[in-house]
């Protein structure tokens, strides 16, 4: 992945073990089926990459505080983060986002551009690694 003060964007993948209504903030409290999800991030400002160790630690249970929306899928104990692809000194967030289509909470990761959402659904693990690696393969060919 680089030096963690390297910058870029990032998708989480998180496997949620089992249905769960999750309180997102602000966004209210929302069902999530039980399957995969991706949450498509940027880490071009201070700390780089380091932004990905404290979503880690999030989600390993080491960290309580929820600041973006990601924390409250990451922190759930339900869910598990099984995965992260990056994209190094790129901001392609908003693209890889649109690519992987909207999601099921809208607004989600997304208060601070025009995408409905950052992210995406689908029900198992080879089909949400597809769907990401094809969105960050096709936006290098932009």
């Amino acid at each position: 992945m680089g030096d963690d003060t390297d910058g870029g964007s990032y998708t989480l993948l998180f496997e949620l073990a089992e249905a769960a209504r999750i309180g997102v903030g602000a966004l209210g409290s929302h069902a999530f089926d039980a399957g995969w999800y991706a949450y498509t991030g940027s880490a071009l400002g201070t700390g780089g990459f380091a932004r990905i160790d404290r979503h880690e630690r999030v989600a390993a249970g080491d960290h309580d505080v929820r600041h973006w929306h990601v924390d409250y899928l990451g922190g759930h104990p339900a869910a598990t983060l099984r995965g992260v692809e990056t994209a190094v000194g790129r901001d392609v967030e908003c693209a890889v986002a649109r690519r992987l289509g909207d999601g099921p909470v809208s607004g989600f990761g997304a208060s601070d551009c025009a995408c409905e959402s950052h992210l995406a659904y689908r029900p198992s693990e080879a089909r949400l690694r597809d769907a990401v690696s094809d969105a960050y393969a096709r936006v290098g060919e932009e």
